[in-house]
């Protein structure tokens, strides 16, 4: 007798165990998706030519819980009408940040930036040396001549709160899949 209870107990053993393999994989599964798998369909041509309206992006959550933005990070914020929207940082906290003759200016000094971003024909709210406050970004679209960034008074200035996280990943076109980098 004692066999088979031997027996039953084993198989109801396994049936937990297998259970909790389970749980143990899909909040594995839904923590990676969390983390680094959320999509975030381009709208606009504001990042061109990095992306184009429709491009699908994943973004990474935890990348700014652990460290801080970089210059030049291509990040989703949100703004203040709850859209979210994807940009690149050129200002970081407490800089000062102008744009002149079409050039941006940090504490005064010429940015060199990557190749292939847009001029800038319009300064607009950086006309004027604009301080940064201490969890404050300035950021700019790459297609600099057709975004609406922080140059303008509806977006301003960026808080540490806002930015949502960092782009990694275009999926979408898959022909165009490729890592995203900072530089």
């Amino acid at each position: 007798m004692d066999f088979y209870h031997s027996e039953d107990n084993n198989r109801l053993r396994h049936f937990v165990n297998w259970i909790v393999d389970i749980v143990v994989v899909i909040a594995f599964a839904w923590f990676l998706v969390y983390a680094y798998g959320t999509q975030i369909v381009i709208a606009g041509h504001s990042m061109l030519p990095l992306f184009a309206s429709g491009d699908v992006v994943l973004m990474d959550r935890l990348s700014y819980d652990f460290g801080k933005p970089d210059r030049f990070d291509v990040v989703v914020f949100q703004r203040e009408d709850q859209k979210m929207n994807v940009k690149r940082i050129v200002g970081l906290p407490g800089e000062t940040v102008q744009i002149k003759n079409d050039e941006i200016y940090i504490n005064g000094e010429k940015l060199e930036e990557p190749a292939g971003l847009g001029r800038i024909s319009l300064a607009g709210l950086a006309e004027k040396p604009m301080k940064l406050g201490e969890e404050e970004y300035f950021l700019l679209g790459d297609n600099r001549d057709s975004s609406e960034d922080s140059r303008f008074s509806n977006i301003g200035n960026v808080s540490g709160s806002q930015i949502k996280g960092k782009i990694w990943l275009r999926m979408l076109p898959l022909v165009k899949l490729e890592l995203i980098r900072s530089k």
